[in-house]
């Protein structure tokens, strides 16, 4: 099989391959052409996942299409886009059909749950590596960006954080899922493999919140780049982080938190918001939670319920640290 057979078999004809509303020609072509709606922007952003960085060389295929896509896909909620489609970069080792089927199957899965579309990509020989551009619309001048938040605004979480991180020994094997007790085990593999990018809530928030992201390296890492971006000091009520409860029951309180503080891979959305917005933000979103404010100064802070600052020893995930 060569690569073109392998593009047609498993990807042409994949669920997720099969055109919208906004894709006016799809995989096939030296381009794919899109159709932004009249008067909107268009939103791009690209992953890269790498086999031993990302994920474990045996990484089960139908998880890792589900994983592929939806942190792709979770930027354009940070932006408070609407998917419209997605390129697929792919270097595989060899050709295996029943991976592949597998992948294209996961794949598929995940793109019809966020309402996107495959239009085209590349394939290439080498060590597996994962590349997946996403496109999307969003009204000019309202994209969610980093670089707004105002003193004085609340800074909220979309919900529980630390499960994709507490789930790592799972995944590479170094715990058996069969040790744990009711559902634990479940939940946080489902944490890690499929993420669900927050789509509803970043559009909610267009018009409404100051400045947000996705949260991939670490809550403090992360908000570090609003703080940053913003120029103000974002600070954080230790007690008022939302740690997953599947964290918990396997690594209890301390080390879950530090999970949720630092652990990354969560794919929920940290962003900042006038107070006078929030009660009615959390009665379409239950799950957001306010853990702290913006305040004069720089960086990130962690404090405890007296106001005092809490070192933390570890802020994140960085490739090249």
């Amino acid at each position: 099989m060569n690569e073109f057979e392998l593009i047609q078999h498993f990807f042409t004809r994949s669920a997720c391959a099969q055109g919208g509303e906004n894709i006016s020609l799809g995989i096939g072509d030296d381009c794919a052409l899109l159709q932004i709606p009249a008067g909107q922007s268009c939103a791009v952003s690209t992953d890269t996942l790498v086999s031993g960085i990302h994920f474990p060389d045996n990484a089960p295929a139908f998880l890792l299409g589900q994983r592929a896509l939806a942190v792709a896909v979770s930027d354009l909620a940070a932006m408070g886009a609407t998917p419209i489609g997605f390129t697929l970069a792919i270097t595989l080792p060899q050709i295996d059909a029943d991976w592949l089927q597998a992948f294209s199957a996961g794949l598929s899965a995940m793109a019809l749950s966020c309402g996107i579309g495959l239009v085209g990509g590349d394939t290439t020989r080498g060590p597996l590596a994962i590349g997946v551009t996403v496109m999307g619309a969003v009204p000019p001048q309202q994209a969610l960006l980093r670089s707004g938040a105002q003193v004085g605004d609340l800074l909220c979480v979309s919900g529980p954080l630390g499960a994709a991180a507490a789930a790592v020994p799972l995944v590479l094997g170094q715990v058996d899922e069969h040790s744990m007790t009711g559902d634990t085990a479940e939940q946080l593999l489902a944490a890690y493999w499929s993420p669900q990018p927050q789509l509803k809530l970043g559009q909610y928030l267009l018009g409404q919140a100051s400045a947000a992201l996705d949260i991939s390296d670490g809550l403090l890492a992360d908000c570090g780049h609003i703080a940053k971006a913003s120029h103000v000091c974002l600070q954080i009520q230790q007690a008022q982080v939302p740690v997953a409860e599947a964290a918990l029951q396997l690594l209890g309180e301390s080390a879950a938190l530090q999970c949720a503080l630092s652990g990354g891979d969560d794919y929920q959305l940290a962003f900042t918001i006038a107070a006078s917005a929030v009660a009615q933000l959390q009665q379409h979103f239950p799950s957001v939670q306010v853990i702290g404010q913006v305040i004069s100064g720089t960086g990130v802070q962690v404090v405890d319920n007296n106001g005092q600052p809490i070192q933390q020893p570890h802020r994140g995930y960085q490739h090249f640290e």
